[in-house]
C-alpha cells in the first residue's frame, strides 16, 4: 500500500545549560574563536539570548534577534556544534551509507537525502565503498557518534545490525528493505510497477519477451522479478529467457548479447535498472544492427536522467524519489524527538510507468 502522508514537522528543542555554554566559550578562546560571550556583550543581551537565538525552535523576541544576528555578523560569529552536542547528547549527524555511484539513480538519491537533511539543520555524513565493505564502513560512521543513519544500497550483515541495534540509533533504508523489525524501509512498490512494464510490452504486441535481473541478493531485483513475471502469467504468458545482471551497463551488454544470439531472439526485453536497459539497446545496435524500437524494444528502471536523452529515449518506471526521501528524513527527524513513528515497518510508494520511443514503436 503506497505511502501517501507525510508527518508535520516540529522542530527538537533542546537549550544548552551554562555549563555547555561554557565548554563552548573555553573551547573557542583556546581556538581563539568568537564566543557566544563576545556576541552577547556586543550586543548587549545575555548569553542565553545568543544561544536561543541560533537555536532552532527556541523563543527569542524579534528585537533580541536582531541585535544578536548584527553583532554575529560584525564579529563572524559561528555557533559551535561541537560544544552544543555536549550538553543535548546530539551531534546533529546523520550517517549516510552509499555506494555504486557510476548508477546514476543512486548519485540522485545521495545527492537528494544530503540536501534534505541539511535543509532540516542535521548534516550528513557520508561514507562510500562497495557493498562487500559495509562492516568497514559502518564502523567508521560509528566513531562519530552519530545520531542516525540511513542506507541506501549497502548490505548489513546480521552481525552489523546486531551493533547497530545495541545502539539503539534510528536506521531507515532507502530503495531497499531488511527483515529487522528495527529497521524502517521505504521503497518504491517494485512489485506493482514491474507488473506495469509487463502489461504495456505485451499491449503493444509483443510476443518473445525477455527479462534481464538485477543482483540475486537485492530486494528490488526479486520484487521487480516477481512482479514482471506474475504479470505475464496473468495475460496467458511467460518470457522467453532470463539474463541476470548486477545493475551495471556492462552486464546488460553481456546480457543483451546472450539474449540476441538466441536462435529465437525476443523482440522485447525488460531490463531491472536503466543502466543495464542502456547496455542492451547499445549492443543490439552496434553488433547486431537492430533498431530501437523497430525490431527490438526495450524498458528500464529507474528513470535516469541518460535514459531520457535522445539517443536512449528510455520506457522505464519513476520511483518517485523525492517522495522516498521525504518519507526518510521525517521518519529520523520524529524518532530523534522521541516520537515514535513507524519503525520496523515497509512502507512503499507508487511508481510510475514513464513510456518513451524504446518502445513505443510497432515491430
Amino acid at each position: 500500500m503506497a505511502a501517501k502522508v507525510l508527518w508535520s514537522r516540529v522542530q527538537y528543542v533542546q537549550m544548552p545549560d551554562d555549563e555547555g555554554q561554557e565548554k563552548e566559550s573555553m573551547g573557542d578562546k583556546k581556538e581563539g574563536r568568537v564566543r557566544a560571550i563576545d556576541v552577547a556583550r556586543l550586543a548587549g543581551v545575555s548569553r542565553s539570548a545568543v544561544s536561543r537565538t541560533f537555536t532552532p525552535g527556541a523563543y527569542v523576541s524579534d528585537a533580541t534577534r536582531a541585535k544578536v544576528l548584527r553583532a554575529a555578523q560584525a564579529l563572524t560569529y559561528y555557533p559551535n556544534a561541537m560544544a552544543r552536542s555536549l550538553t543535548t547528547q546530539r551531534s546533529g549527524i546523520v550517517g549516510v551509507i552509499s555506494a555504486d555511484l557510476q548508477n546514476p539513480f543512486y548519485a540522485l538519491t545521495l545527492e537528494r537525502i544530503g540536501g534534505a537533511l541539511q535543509g532540516q539543520g542535521l548534516a550528513p555524513l557520508v561514507l562510500f565503498g562497495d557493498e562487500t565493505s559495509t562492516k568497514a564502513q559502518i564502523s567508521q560512521i560509528l566513531s562519530y557518534r552519530v545520531d542516525a543513519l540511513i542506507v541506501t544500497n549497502a548490505v548489513l550483515s546480521s552481525r552489523l545490525t546486531d551493533t547497530v541495534s545495541r545502539m539503539k540509533l534510528p536506521v531507515v533504508a532507502v530503495n531497499r528493505y531488511f527483515p529487522q523489525d528495527w529497521i524502517t524501509s521505504i521503497t518504491c512498490d517494485n512489485i506493482h510497477a514491474a507488473g506495469s512494464v509487463a502489461d504495456h510490452l505485451h499491449g503493444v504486441g509483443s510476443t518473445r519477451i525477455a527479462l534481464v535481473t538485477g543482483k540475486a541478493d537485492t530486494s528490488s531485483s526479486r520484487d521487480r522479478e516477481a512482479g514482471f513475471l506474475r504479470a505475464l502469467v496473468e495475460r496467458g504468458t511467460a518470457p522467453i529467457a532470463i539474463e541476470t545482471g548486477d545493475y551495471s551497463h556492462d552486464s546488460g551488454v553481456l546480457a543483451g548479447r546472450s539474449l540476441l544470439e538466441r536462435s529465437v531472439a525476443p523482440d522485447a526485453v525488460f531490463c531491472a535498472n536503466d543502466l543495464m536497459a542502456m547496455g542492451v539497446v547499445d549492443v543490439a545496435r552496434s553488433e547486431f544492427g537492430l533498431r530501437v524500437p523497430e525490431d527490438l524494444r526495450v524498458a528500464g528502471f529507474d528513470n535516469s536522467a541518460v535514459g531520457s536523452w535522445q539517443s536512449y529515449s528510455l520506457t522505464t518506471v519513476d520511483q518517485n524519489i523525492p517522495q522516498m526521501i521525504d518519507l526518510a528524513v521525517e521518519i529520523v527527524l520524529r524518532q530523534l524527538r522521541g516520537e515514535g513513528g513507524p519503525t520496523g515497518q515497509h512502507l512503499q510508494v507508487k511508481g510510475t510507468l514513464i513510456v518513451r520511443h524504446s518502445t513505443s514503436s510497432p515491430i
